[in-house]
Parts: C-alpha cells; sequence; structure tokens
C-alpha cells in the first residue's frame, strides 16, 4: 500500500478495546462512556481484517486499547496473529507488539511471549506512588512495576513510555532515565497531544520535548543513533547508562513526513491519520458479507485519502481539543 505522498503503509495499529481500567488525566475525562460491546468487533472480526491487512503488506500490528489487556479472550487474538509471524512470501508479520497500562501485564506477560511478542510498551509516567496515583486517578504503582519486571522476566524488550507534562513530572525525568538504564529499559518521552475533552486546560499540561531534552543534556550524554522501532520517536544513546531515549514530538517537530501507519478502532474505523478526522468504515463493509477483495478494494480507498500530515495546534487561546475523540478511542 502506497499513500498518495509515496509513503509505504507497513505499520498497523490495532485497538480492540476502548475501555481501561484507568482514567490517566491527559487521555481521557474521568467520568468516561465507552461504547456499548455490540458496537465492537469480535476478535474474529479483528483477525480477519488484520489479515487483509497483511495481504497488503503491513509487517508490524502494534495491539492497543484503551487498555488492551482488559478485553476477555485477547490472548486467542495474539496468538492468531503471533501464528503469522514469519509467514513467507509476502503474507506474514515481521512483528506483533503491545502498548499496555502495566495493570494486567504479571497476569498475561508469559503467554504473550509463548504468542510471539517479543517486545511491550508499558505507560509510565511517574515513579512516584502518590503521583502515580493522581495523575491515573485510581491506579497503584505497584502493580504496574509487577508487571513490568514480569514483562522482563517472560523475556519481553520493555519500553518505558512517559508522557511529559508540565508542573506535573517534569522534575522527574532524569530520575526515569537512570531508573530505565539501570533496569535495561527504553523510554520514551511523548509531548500531550490536543484530543478529547479531559475536563481540564490541556495547554497548562504542554511541555516541548525541545525544552526537555535540552535540560537532560545537562546531565547526560545524548549520542543520536540510527536506532528505529517503525514508529515515530526518534531515539539517542544515553552514554552514561548505554540505555536509549526516545522522543516523540507531534507538536514541535511533527514525523509526519515519514508515516508509515494507520490505525484501527475497536469498532472497524480506519484512521488514516491520528489528528485528522477522516476515517473509513470498515466494520459496515465486513458485516455486509464483503469477500477479502472487497475488504482489500475499501482499504485501498481509504489509503489512497491518507493525508500529508496532522493538524495538532496548541492554542491558549482556545481550549478546545484540535481532535474532539479519545486517544483511547482510536487507539493509544
Amino acid at each position: 500500500m502506497i499513500d498518495p505522498f509515496g509513503r509505504a503503509i507497513t505499520y498497523l495499529r490495532v485497538s480492540v478495546t476502548d475501555r481501561c481500567d484507568l482514567r490517566c488525566v491527559y487521555c481521557m475525562a474521568e467520568e468516561m462512556t465507552f461504547l456499548p460491546k455490540a458496537q465492537l468487533l469480535t476478535l474474529e472480526e479483528l483477525d480477519r481484517l488484520c489479515a487483509v491487512f497483511i495481504g497488503l503488506g503491513v509487517r508490524k500490528i502494534r495491539i492497543t486499547g484503551g487498555e488492551p489487556l482488559v478485553r476477555r479472550d485477547v490472548m486467542t487474538l495474539f496468538a492468531r496473529l503471533g501464528a503469522r509471524i514469519g509467514v513467507p512470501n509476502g503474507m506474514g508479520l515481521d512483528e506483533l507488539t503491545v502498548t499496555t497500562n502495566g495493570s494486567r501485564l504479571a497476569q498475561h506477560a508469559e503467554a504473550l511471549y509463548a504468542a510471539g511478542v517479543r517486545r511491550v510498551n508499558v505507560s509510565l509516567d511517574t515513579l512516584s506512588a502518590e503521583r502515580f496515583t493522581a495523575i491515573t486517578r485510581r491506579g497503584r504503582i505497584a502493580q504496574t512495576l509487577d508487571g513490568i519486571f514480569a514483562a522482563q522476566a517472560a523475556g519481553l524488550a520493555v519500553k518505558i513510555n512517559t508522557v511529559a507534562l508540565r508542573g506535573v513530572n517534569e522534575d522527574e525525568f532524569d530520575g526515569l532515565v537512570a531508573w530505565c538504564g539501570e533496569h535495561g529499559f527504553d523510554l520514551c518521552l511523548i509531548e500531550t497531544m490536543p484530543m478529547g475533552d479531559i475536563d481540564g486546560d490541556r495547554t497548562d499540561q504542554y511541555l516541548p520535548l525541545s525544552m526537555v531534552r535540552s535540560r537532560l543534556k545537562r546531565r547526560w550524554t545524548l549520542e543520536p543513533t540510527g536506532y528505529r522501532t517503525g514508529g515515530p520517536a526518534r531515539y539517542y544513546e544515553v552514554a552514561e547508562t548505554g540505555g536509549r531515549i526516545g522522543f516523540i514530538t507531534p507538536m514541535t517537530h511533527n514525523f509526519c513526513e515519514s508515516c508509515n501507519r494507520v490505525r484501527l478502532t475497536c469498532t472497524g474505523t480506519l484512521f488514516m491519520c491520528l489528528g485528522q478526522e477522516d476515517a473509513a468504515d470498515l466494520r459496515g463493509v465486513l458485516r455486509a458479507g464483503a469477500s477479502d477483495s472487497e475488504l482489500e478494494a475499501a482499504v485501498r480507498e481509504a489509503i489512497a485519502r491518507k493525508p500529508r500530515g496532522h493538524d495538532f495546534v496548541i492554542d491558549r487561546r482556545d481550549d478546545r481539543p484540535a481532535i474532539g475523540r479519545h486517544m483511547s478511542v482510536t487507539g493509544g
């Protein structure tokens, strides 16, 4: 699949649920109304759509949510997709990964490895138990840390995803670099994005990572590296720890020119760009009895509308989100 700007689409992010057991302040409102279960694709439908994308050239699938590990029987989907890793003749995956808040990771880490997952991203915005509960509104850091170390023990490479929040965790980045280096985890810092009504002023949260990187360089030697995971992060090696740190900067330096990704929601909606509202309804096509070739045609038509880039902006004169839907709806 080649989009109108010559970018090959090889990476599919699949949301299996909009539900989450946490309510992180930058992601969700405290009182969320989740989708009726009848609107969600079945795991069999998700598997079939993934197979169509693989046939069209997708080589990496990341399972997301909401929190993907709260979906009942989700490990059956991991097993089915994992069976496609390494299948020859352009009909297989190179990699299957997952992004999680870690709350259920201790329970599922070994099964994820058995299914073929080798890397996992875990959201962790602080090392303070009190601050963790404040950011997530209901979480317990011990549960997430147990999940992280269970994943490592199961053989999974762990990357810590940290959203940079002004006045909330900006005093912790040095500590997170040191902690990740000590335990052999990669660290990825992410700018907050203007998506969804979160019951607060997002402009107060926004912290440009250009500023964060400059501060980190006072203590750490950050050496540019060509390391890539297929996503938008730009990585540096931390000379003092031997670890890596990545920066995802949708606001200060967008990554649209090399975008190789599309997002499939748990309702079968395909978003060609995280920061645009245009989407394709694949659930309607699927449930109308479409053949695989008809599904492929629907996907190709959608890819032909993929825009050059997103329209994210932080505007202190307007506290409305640039995109109305929550990240949990699109897939993290």
